[in-house]
């Protein structure tokens, strides 16, 4: 915001009183500036959880033991971790590291983490995704409250969540508080799409009743399980400013960072609740390639005839590239592998659980003796969505069963959404 004020021209002023007159003029501009730039503003785009507890000098953790569950997403807006926040901070008494899936740095991509030690702080990383995945009672011996701070993806199978779901159960039987610092959902609150994972298929990958892409930011999912699993948690969650529901990560002014090792770019994440849904399959979905979960492939599949088929369907905001590539590592390492690179046309449009029905349905018409279908069930979590793909069922159906439950799950969500 900015007041221009006429000059005022008189030919009796003195010089004095047309300087106090400039002088005045420049401090209002300067005052209405420094109003409009306030951090909250829409020009200098959202907060995480983090920056708005720094803001508030850490008052919430005030004289408190924390553990942070955390990794090398764990920063402010300027790149800072979380991890020296609250190890500098005066009135914080930072005694405890735990670090999830992929690790404290977020490099590997192995089954098993073992404990580390952070350089900066001297205090032991406790990994959640090794010999345990909660907190021991032991872990927990000196905390007060556990803090957790990771960006999540946005999709059901991405294992954050339920690390944080992990650890809040056991924080509540400890009598430990509990506190997110949310982040945003970075392909957006607002898109939700099925199938809902059927009951008696939890698993760490598949933490909670949810569908596959769940439109929620994690405090939001942290108030979910708080209430739903009847955990009876100490539980708060310190919110984002400056987000929207429609808003995806480009449009956050936050600097990207790799959630995880093969988690490289916005349009991966947008890709990853469809594309990722059958990687537990015998199909590459590009690991160990440059461009994962924008390619997918496998030595069977002819990349024209599979292209050509699903180019056919016309699907919305999206189209599809043969191609060749050998990943190096991961599924088909070092084997050639044909078919396409997915390519988003128009994101607006663009449903990623519709592709990945489309190209689960066309494997299946195409390479019924090739593909292993079945092995989707893992990731999935439905078994009417699967047997209609299997039963070769076209897009729009499985679509359409995809669907089922997702309705109950929005009216669900409703008493947890924040933004």
């Amino acid at each position: 915001m900015m007041f221009l004020f006429p000059q005022r021209v008189d030919s009796n002023s003195k010089p004095q009183a047309k300087s106090a007159s400039n002088w005045l003029r420049l401090f209002l501009v300067v005052l209405c500036f420094s109003m409009s730039s306030s951090p909250t503003s829409a020009d200098d785009g959202v907060l995480n959880g983090i920056d708005v507890l720094q803001r508030d000098k850490f008052k919430l953790l005030a004289d408190q033991r924390v553990g942070l569950i955390t990794n090398h997403t764990g920063l402010n807006r300027d790149g800072v971790s979380t991890v020296k926040l609250l190890n500098d901070a005066k009135n914080v008494s930072l005694k405890a590291l735990f670090s999830p899936e992929h690790g404290f740095e977020g490099k590997l991509d192995v089954s098993k983490i073992g404990d580390t030690k952070d350089q900066s702080t001297g205090l032991i990383v406790f990994s959640l995704y090794g010999a345990t995945r909660r907190p021991t009672k032991e872990m927990l011996d000196e905390v007060d409250t556990l803090v957790f701070d990771i960006q999540d993806i946005g999709a059901r199978f991405y294992t954050y969540v339920s690390t944080m779901g992990e650890a809040m159960t056991q924080a509540a039987a400890q009598g430990k508080r509990f506190v997110v610092l949310d982040r945003p959902n970075p392909i957006n609150g607002v898109n939700v799409a099925g199938p809902m994972l059927d009951a008696g298929e939890e698993s760490f990958v598949g933490y909670h009743h949810l569908p596959v892409r769940h439109g929620m930011t994690t405090g939001e999912l942290a108030m979910m399980l708080n209430k739903e699993l009847k955990l009876d948690l100490n539980l708060h969650v310190v919110k984002c400013e400056g987000w929207q529901r429609e808003h995806f990560w480009d449009e956050t002014s936050l600097v990207w960072v790799n959630p995880s090792p093969n988690m490289r770019c916005l349009t991966q994440a947008l890709l990853y609740p469809g594309i990722g849904l059958i990687e537990t399959t015998n199909l590459s979905v590009g690991r160990g390639t440059d461009t994962p979960f924008e390619v997918i492939g496998a030595p069977w599949i002819n990349p024209r005839e599979l292209a050509d088929a699903l180019n056919r369907q016309e699907t919305p905001g999206v189209s599809y590239v043969p191609i060749r590539y050998t990943p190096d590592s991961s599924k088909y390492k070092d084997e050639e592998c044909g078919g396409v690179n997915i390519i988003i046309t128009n994101r607006d449009q663009f449903e990623p659980l519709r592709v990945g029905f489309e190209v689960s349905t066309q494997l299946q018409k195409l390479y019924p003796n090739d593909w292993k279908g079945k092995d989707a069930m893992r990731l999935l979590g439905n078994r009417k969505t699967l047997d209609a793909i299997l039963a070769g069922e076209s897009a729009e159906n499985v679509k359409s069963i995809a669907e089922q439950g997702v309705d109950q799950f929005l009216k669900r969500r409703e008493g947890f959404l924040l933004y």
